[in-house]
């Protein structure tokens, strides 16, 4: 529901703020009052198209905002645009507009977040539906008529449109995997060969731990430097154990001092644990002398070994730079290509039975199609005869209404493309909506198709008209009056009009008219003493008390003296609250 609307420097607008009814709004005022730049306005707030003109003259910036009650579809909605709720629980569109050397630029957002168009598109459609001259709405478009349709007909059909879609989806999954089976064989099996000629690559590499290389490169590194190694194992070992030379062996020190220790405990038992941490490093020094003279004799010379290691590792440096960069990487890809390889080899599931599964799914598509089928021509007929006796007192009596399916080939949604196809007049053959609809005969024909949906309550829009009772008086004006009323008792409704009949019967009431004022113009601003600027804006006046509702009934009722008029405005306030009265006790 539309809550408020906040106007800046837009078109003939300087400033200008309103606040709606939930129910019945309508804005009267004489031809050219500005009553549609209200309607242009909400309508541009909400992404709508503007241009240069858009902007009030002598201005180089516009702003709209239009403030809606959030409900829970919308916050949804806007948790799945990331885009965080107001405090006030208020869904808040805005739009501005800056003029700079003759180019125009816009900016749309939502709760203060920048929005593109096609976010404020999707918005939109949640929020409003506007029906005036000059407008393409929806409506015309075959998708949203299958929309209106399947909300018609109600949650059994909602229901099985489900069941469509989760057929749908199973039928793309078996036909996706029918399609990569039937890839060429030509090219499966180029794919067959390339793998299996990686694949023994690397399996003849017999790549085994990915530290290998280092591992080899540590051998080869002994390998290379036996005869030094073999020197230095000597040298430690003598000055360990057994020196060659006059100068005493490590062991032979510790062993010494080890002697001078034994002598020196008789004499102090504190010095025991003195001498049992030398007898330990003397029993580890002669075992390292040991061990280091064993390593020495094992040491020997191995050129073929040499000679393996280097090879193995220039294999395996050539396995990483054409499957690495590392050994890790070459096992795994090793291992992705043995799948692959084994699915293309060995599939689970041969062609035959694929070809059997995605048949089968075809079939529980068609079926699941055709019961939706029914069910949307049991509706269709329904709302044939419904929407038919519901224009019938908006001066359409004579009127042809059909909702033809026609079979196409099965989607997420069925497989019927929905037309609504009309003839508003006698003798002229049943066309598509789109080509035969004037622009008031299209906004009588939404507020019949309205009136269909006010008992399913599936559509919370605010229902916006202009002028749909342009060219209509008497018999036809009071059944638009009432079928707007009838229709704001569940849907919030804005109507342009110039009939008394629907403005009496409304809940808030705003006059539209223009109005001359007095405006600095630039020299003035600058100090200068010229005569102020003459302008024209537009008013918007919330007629709230009865006196100020006849006053503008009577001025719109036109044709009749002034004390008839008012006579004439009051029977018809009096007649709309017997009306409501009547509609309340429903």
């Amino acid at each position: 529901m539309l809550v408020s609307l906040r106007i800046n420097n837009f078109a003939l607008i300087d400033r200008l703020e309103l606040q709606f009814d939930q129910g019945l709004n309508v804005l009267t005022g004489e031809t050219g009052a500005g009553k549609s730049i209200i309607l242009d306005a909400i309508d541009a707030a909400l992404g709508g198209k503007v241009n240069s003109g858009s902007i009030r003259t002598g201005s180089d910036r516009a702003t709209i905002e239009a403030s809606f009650v959030l409900n829970p579809s919308l916050e949804t909605w806007l948790k799945q645009q990331q885009i965080e709720s107001l405090e006030e629980n208020t869904l808040v569109c805005s739009r501005e507009l800056n003029l700079t050397k003759g180019k125009l630029r816009s900016r749309s957002r939502i709760n203060g977040v920048l929005a593109n168009r096609q976010l404020m598109g999707e918005l939109r459609s949640q929020l409003v539906e506007i029906t005036a001259q000059g407008q393409t709405i929806d409506l015309l478009i075959s998708d949203r008529q299958r929309e209106l349709l399947d909300l018609y007909a109600g949650q059994s059909l909602l229901k099985q449109k489900q069941q469509v879609s989760k057929a749908y989806e199973n039928c793309q999954r078996a036909k996706s995997k029918l399609d990569q089976r039937r890839q060429s064989q030509q090219e499966r099996l180029q794919r067959q060969d390339f793998l299996e000629y990686q694949l023994k690559e690397l399996e003849e590499t017999n790549l085994t731990t990915a530290d290998e290389l280092e591992t080899l490169a540590q051998e080869s590194d002994r390998l290379s430097h036996i005869v030094e190694l073999q020197q230095l194992s000597y040298q430690v070992y003598q000055l360990l154990y057994q020196n060659d030379r006059e100068a005493p062996a490590a062991s032979d020190l510790v062993g010494k001092a080890e002697g001078l220790l034994l002598e020196m405990t008789e004499y102090d038992s504190a010095l025991a644990a003195v001498l049992e941490m030398v007898q330990s490093g003397l029993t580890q020094i002669v075992e390292a002398g040991q061990q280091i003279n064993s390593y020495g004799d094992r040491l020997e010379a191995d050129p073929e070994r040499l000679e393996e290691i280097e090879a193995r590792i220039r294999q395996l440096k050539n396995i990483c730079r054409k499957y690495g960069p590392d050994l890790a990487d070459a096992i795994a890809l090793q291992h992705q290509l043995a799948t692959e390889l084994a699915e293309l080899t060995n599939s689970e599931q041969s062609l035959a039975a694929l070809e059997q599964e995605y048949q089968l799914s075809q079939n529980k598509l068609h079926q699941a199609c055709a019961k939706l089928t029914q069910l949307r021509q049991k509706a269709a007929s329904k709302l044939e005869t419904q929407l038919v006796k519901e224009l019938k007192p908006l001066a359409m009596d004579k009127v042809m209404f059909e909702s033809r399916l026609i079979p196409c080939n099965p989607t997420i949604n069925g497989a019927d493309k929905i037309m609504f196809f009309f003839s508003p007049n006698p003798g002229e053959s049943i066309q598509p909506l789109a080509a035969t609809a004037s622009g008031g005969e299209m906004s009588r024909f939404l507020l019949a198709l309205k009136a269909c949906f006010v008992d399913a309550q599936i559509n919370s829009h605010t229902s916006i008209f202009d002028e749909i009772d342009a060219g209509v008086s008497g018999k036809v004006a009071q059944a638009i009056a009432e079928k707007l009323y009838q229709l704001s008792r569940k849907h919030q409704v804005l109507c342009v009009t110039h009939q008394p009949l629907v403005a009496a019967m409304a809940n808030a009431h705003y006059k539209v008219a223009k109005t001359i004022i007095e405006e600095p113009n630039q020299q003035q601003r600058n100090g200068d003493s010229h005569l102020p600027e003459i302008r024209t804006v537009v008013r918007v006046h919330t007629l709230s008390d009865r006196n100020s509702i006849i006053e503008e009934l009577a001025q719109i009722t036109g044709g009749h003296a002034a004390g008839d008029a008012i006579a004439f405005a009051e029977s018809l306030l009096k007649k709309a609250a017997r009306y409501q009265k009547t509609i309340g006790k429903d």
